[in-house]
């Protein structure tokens, strides 16, 4: 079962890149939602904007 949030762990597991990487990555993303008035949560990104941001809005599951 997908939880709503994804962590860097998954990130850097999914995308083959270092967690140090992934949290940059994580960081970006929670800016960007905080601009639009988004409570963040650190260490941690909307599951569903990472896949939009990542895949845009095509992905399937």
């Amino acid at each position: 079962m997908k939880t709503v949030f994804i962590k860097a762990e998954e990130i850097a597991s999914e995308l083959g890149v270092s967690k140090p990487y992934a949290y940059k990555l994580i960081q970006k993303m929670n800016a960007e939602l905080k601009v639009k008035g988004y409570i963040t949560i650190s260490g941690r990104v909307n599951r569903q904007y990472y896949e939009e941001k990542l895949y845009g809005s095509c992905k399937t599951n």
